[in-house]
């Protein structure tokens, strides 16, 4: 008996008449085409500009140096949020998840990681001092060389953190550890 209710319900299916349409109605609904003239507006086109305001979706809102790392195709070299204590523990704490792996505890590029890449290995981090922040902050976000994108596991804060995290490191390089004072406002 119960192979025959499956059985029955496809049966009464076959009897019903739905039209096509009915179950595509956006696919054939009435719309104007790329360029096609139009009755409606007084101009006779169909395409209308966007109004005033209106931001693509391909395109960064907001700073440009905040959200891409660079501005008008020039890399930032600032870092374009407040660096306090705080944003610096967020810094270590995501480079630790997320970047230690490959460029090492202190930003030297030795790791174990590392050590089993035959191709090419990690940079030190160290020596890119020279480098503007914006370098780094594209880095992580559009990825570099072998080195994958992390946009999708660090949101724009966190990648200025691990940024600042970075620069923290290359300014210890060169002296005592813990010997680095925190930006002039955060004393």
């Amino acid at each position: 008996m119960r192979k025959l209710i499956p059985a029955l319900g496809l049966l009464a299916l076959t009897g019903c008449d739905i039209p096509s349409e009915f179950l595509q109605r956006m696919e054939s609904q009435s719309k104007y085409e790329y360029y096609e003239a139009s009755e409606f507006w007084a101009d006779g086109r169909a395409m209308r500009h966007p109004p005033e305001g209106t931001i693509a979706r391909e395109q960064p809102v907001g700073n440009p140096g905040m959200t891409t790392g660079s501005v008008n195709g020039v890399l930032v070299t600032a870092i374009p949020v407040k660096v306090d204590r705080n944003l610096l523990q967020l810094g270590q704490k995501k480079y630790s998840i997320v970047c230690a792996q490959c460029h090492g505890v202190l930003g030297d590029g030795n790791s174990v990681v590392a050590e089993n890449m035959g191709l090419r290995l990690p940079p030190s981090l160290l020596e890119l001092s020279g480098k503007p922040a914006g370098h780094f902050y594209t880095a992580i976000t559009q990825g570099y060389g072998v080195m994958p994108s992390f946009a999708g596991e660090l949101n724009t804060q966190e990648r200025w953190a691990v940024v600042a995290y970075v620069r923290a490191l290359q300014a210890a390089r060169g002296g005592a550890a813990g010997a680095q004072p925190l930006p002039q406002e955060n004393r």
